[in-house]
């Protein structure tokens, strides 16, 4: 199997206070994306990332700021569960800054796992299904199979502890 190649790319603190991507819309915005395989290949290939609160005990996504760029961000560029790795920890706070309502706590027998409350699936599984229409859209622009395109929904899902359940396409 080949091995994937990430693109990292970092809000530095002075990045989110401003509340500032646009060098990130220069480089991936939607006019700047190819179509078909090249746009297939970046599937998966994507770790975002804030820096600059280290010391800070609080969880990313409880941050004012990093909430408020997330939201933004949203809005300016709703192809990130397309691209982003879901193999890494980062889509999390970008999903939990995007709801109003999200009680996180540290899971202690799985410490890099978050358990929500189950009174904020609801809203959650809202927000997903928001997020996975815009996602359709790159993949019909890179020319998926339906059976892809299942399989990168359901991926989505179970990467934030929750049952997918349609049935996968022929």
């Amino acid at each position: 199997m080949e091995a994937r190649t990430l693109a990292i790319y970092e809000f530095t603190r002075r990045k989110v206070e401003r509340g500032n991507f646009s060098h990130f819309l220069g480089m991936y915005g939607l006019d700047k994306l190819p179509t078909g395989c090249r746009l297939r290949q970046m599937m998966d290939s994507m770790v975002l990332v804030v820096d600059g609160w280290n010391n800070d005990p609080r969880e990313v996504h409880m941050i004012p700021e990093v909430r408020q760029l997330y939201r933004q961000f949203r809005v300016a560029w709703p192809h990130w569960f397309y691209f982003c790795n879901l193999d890494q920890d980062g889509v999390k706070p970008m999903g939990f800054s995007c709801v109003d309502r999200i009680t996180a706590i540290k899971d202690d027998d799985a410490p890099e796992r978050v358990v929500t409350n189950p009174d904020d699936k609801f809203e959650f599984v809202g927000f997903l299904a928001q997020n996975l229409a815009t996602m359709n859209i790159i993949c019909e622009r890179a020319k998926m199979f339906d059976t892809l395109v299942y399989d990168r929904s359901k991926a989505v899902f179970e990467y934030f502890g929750l049952p997918y359940g349609a049935e996968r396409p022929e």
